[in-house]
């Protein structure tokens, strides 16, 4: 009988990092080994780090200097680093934090399981080599598919998946396609991420993303149809695509329309109630694509768009397009055709070169905007970016008194933003029930509506748990608020369990 071997995946970071960690899991899950969720309780613990800014960095640091602690009183043995962080910064990374017991790269996940062996046995992996993943694919996007180039969850281009072994764990989707992963959920949430691309082929002046995630390539829409339907069969009721940039996919497949084409098909997946998309680009946003997200069953009118700022010239120094009138005129546009569509989105202030005047101008977009949800950031230098290397940066103090300014107004604002939610009637999806004996007063039951995102955008808090079920969609009307968090009265559920 094979030794029984034991893996956590410990993931931070955002979405897709979260469909990268179920990806390796799946890959480890077929190879025999056993996945639990406490690292305490593993032989390896997998930390699945972020790179993307230095308070993501710190966490992921933290995070693998807690996974070490566990070898001197826990069952751990080894800990190992993988992610954006440690495609970034691969041998710098392992020479920094000897504590990991090995740094590995997107390349090596293929081979994850014959690497995690290697050094549960004592033996050493090589760490990853760091190199700009943007020249490993072609310039021209037409000729990016047939590239052989590790891309988290797309599995390899170069692999023809074996047939599914008949002994294939429970839970595990089968690698289906070309770029079809195996893939393993590591929680039961009624909600799951889909990645539709990997990379950018955008150059904002301030962001790494592109040179450790790599060329933008989409995903062949008959392996995100088939991932759905596995999905929908393990319980999952909505699905949120994921990317680095939604609004490009298809560009490579010769149809930049291709998402418009997409979203139908997802939505009538048996199962599936609720799909929704993030990572939107609004110089690429376009009449057709707000037309299927305003109008589509189960498509649901949600728009997370990138706007960074609303002042022309920080714009294009950040070499990103727009302004504050053209930004509100698309908002505009969106809402005449989905009057409760959500909006949200994510700025940085201080950013070299600000002067006051653009920072009364992003002030006066964010006050006319009415965003669901707003993510305020100061900016800072980020190693190989085009921005650090800017004059006319601003002092840290400056930058601290702009961020925290524009914090308190993004807190007001986004309270306003609930507070006309007021009197609305929502359909929410339940996402998690607190029994009755283990709440503090009754019963509390909490979702989301269509116009809030997993983790990011707030919540609702239901007036009445009974008879709600994680997984369930009910109609709900909002009575209230707690800051950005919606509260609301069920309704109609009487009325159903007497005719149930």
């Amino acid at each position: 009988m094979p030794e029984r071997r034991t893996v956590a995946l410990v993931t931070l970071g955002c979405a897709r990092n979260e469909v990268d960690s179920e990806e390796l899991a799946g890959r480890l899950a077929a190879d025999g080994w056993e996945l639990v969720e406490d690292a305490a309780d593993a032989d390896v613990a997998v930390v699945n780090t972020c790179g993307f800014v230095e308070a993501a960095k710190k966490d992921s640091v933290d995070a693998l200097l807690e996974a070490n602690d566990l070898k001197d009183h826990g069952k751990t043995q080894a800990v190992v680093a993988v992610g954006c962080m440690a495609e970034r910064y691969g041998k710098e990374l392992a020479e920094a934090l000897p504590e990991a017991d090995g740094v590995l790269g997107f390349d090596d996940y293929a081979d994850i399981s014959n690497r995690l062996q290697t050094i549960l046995n004592g033996g050493s992996v090589e760490a990853h080599t760091p190199r700009d993943r943007r020249k490993l694919l072609p310039i021209s996007p037409a000729e990016r598919q047939s590239a052989d180039v590790a891309l988290p969850g797309h599995a390899q281009a170069a692999e023809e998946p074996a047939p599914a072994p008949a002994d294939l764990p429970d839970g595990l989707a089968p690698a289906s396609g070309p770029r079809a992963p195996l893939r393993r959920r590591l929680d039961k949430s009624p909600v799951a991420s889909v990645k539709l691309a990997s990379g950018c082929d955008r150059r904002c002046s301030f962001c790494a993303i592109p040179s450790f995630r790599g060329s933008f390539i989409s995903r062949r829409p008959s392996d995100v149809l088939g991932e759905t339907r596995w999905l929908a069969e393990q319980g999952v009721k909505e699905i949120m695509l994921v990317s680095e940039n939604n609004t490009s996919y298809g560009k490579d497949l010769g149809d930049i329309r291709l998402l418009e084409t997409l979203l139908p098909e997802l939505a009538a997946v048996d199962g599936i109630e609720r799909v929704r998309v993030s990572y939107l680009q609004p110089a690429e946003m376009r009449p057709g694509l707000i037309d299927v997200l305003t109008s589509t069953p189960k498509v649901v009118p949600y728009f997370d768009l990138s706007f960074q700022h609303s002042a022309p010239d920080v714009l294009r120094a950040m070499r990103r397009f727009g302004d504050t009138d053209r930004f509100l005129e698309l908002l505009d546009t969106i809402r005449s055709k989905a009057p409760q569509a959500g909006v949200r989105s994510n700025f940085i202030v201080g950013f070299p070169g600000e002067k006051e005047s653009d920072f009364a101008e992003l002030e006066r977009f964010l006050t006319n905007a009415r965003l669901d949800a707003i993510g305020v950031f100061g900016y800072s230098d980020e190693d190989g970016t085009e921005a650090a290397g800017y004059e006319d940066k601003l002092d840290e103090d400056t930058i601290a008194e702009r961020l925290a300014h524009m914090q308190r107004l993004a807190e007001e604002l986004t309270s306003q933003r609930a507070e006309e939610r007021i009197g609305e009637t929502l359909e929410v999806l339940v996402e998690t029930v607190v029994p009755l004996d283990e709440a503090e007063e009754g019963e509390g039951a909490y979702g989301r509506a269509a116009h809030q995102a997993p983790e990011t955008d707030g919540q609702v808090v239901f007036t009445d748990g009974a008879g709600l079920v994680p997984g369930r969609i009910v109609t709900a009307k909002v009575v209230g608020t707690l800051g950005v968090d919606l509260v609301a009265e069920p309704l109609g559920l009487e009325l159903e369990e007497a005719a149930g």
